[in-house]
């Protein structure tokens, strides 16, 4: 079954194409790892998928809905599409549960107590449900990631987008918040990962999606395009980044 599906899609900023005529389908339970240089509408790609941001062309279909401004069918789309942001984006006033119960009582209706148990079973799942009481300020990046993460774990989204989840973080940070994603990804949980962490593409993708120039320029099974990458564009770009 395809949960998300794209069709020749652009998207303009002022003069600029940041992406180019791109279609990709994404199976429920897939996981799929997007890749590419820096300005290559990777993050572009995503935040489209969520209606962060508006493309001019084409077409966008996620979990049966069409993406439109239409109210009701923005809600419906953020409903079903969860996203973890490179810069945690934590409210720093608010207490780690504070931060995980405000969506869920808000936006789905869920009393204090209800929200309440789901914060705590997701923040079991990041492994962090001592912290529950602190504030954003008092944990260290990987612990505020894994925070995000559950947040948006709160919401029950049937799609996680993750925008470079740990570009942000000092090398051994990386490690722990890698290993939640890997736990996600064995649950079937619909994953679209941008990232150059290529150990966890190679670990958990089904699919590996190569961009430049706002086109997707190849996309293949890891071990394929690791081995035998099709243009010399990804061959260049794995090199550079397996040699780091």
């Amino acid at each position: 079954m395809t949960i998300i599906s794209m069709r020749n899609v652009s998207k303009f900023f002022g003069d600029f194409q940041a992406l180019n005529n791109v279609s990709l389908d994404v199976k429920l339970g897939e996981i799929v790892v997007v890749c590419g240089p820096s300005g290559s509408g990777k993050s572009t790609l995503i935040r489209c998928i969520n209606r962060l941001e508006a493309h001019e062309q084409g077409e966008i279909i996620v979990d049966g809905t069409t993406l439109t401004d239409a109210p009701t069918n923005l809600k419906k789309i953020r409903s079903s599409v969860g996203m973890v942001f490179q810069q945690f984006n934590l409210f720093p006033h608010l207490t780690v549960l504070d931060n995980l119960c405000l969506g869920p009582k808000r936006a789905l209706g869920l009393s204090d107590a209800q929200a309440k148990d789901r914060a705590m079973h997701h923040l079991e799942r990041v492994q962090i449900p001592d912290q529950a009481a602190k504030y954003p300020r008092q944990l260290s990046g990987g612990q505020q990631q894994r925070v995000a993460i559950a947040r948006s774990l709160c919401m029950e989204p049937k799609i996680l987008l993750f925008d470079e989840p740990t570009s942000a973080l000092d090398p051994e940070m990386v490690a722990e918040v890698l290993e939640v994603m890997i736990e996600l990804a064995s649950t079937g949980m619909t994953m679209i990962v941008v990232t150059h962490e290529m150990g966890f593409a190679r670990r958990v993708a089904d699919r590996m999606v190569f961009m430049d120039k706002g086109e997707i320029v190849e996309i293949g099974a890891p071990d394929s395009v690791f081995e035998s990458p099709k243009s010399k564009r990804f061959g260049a770009f794995l090199n550079q980044i397996l040699s780091h």
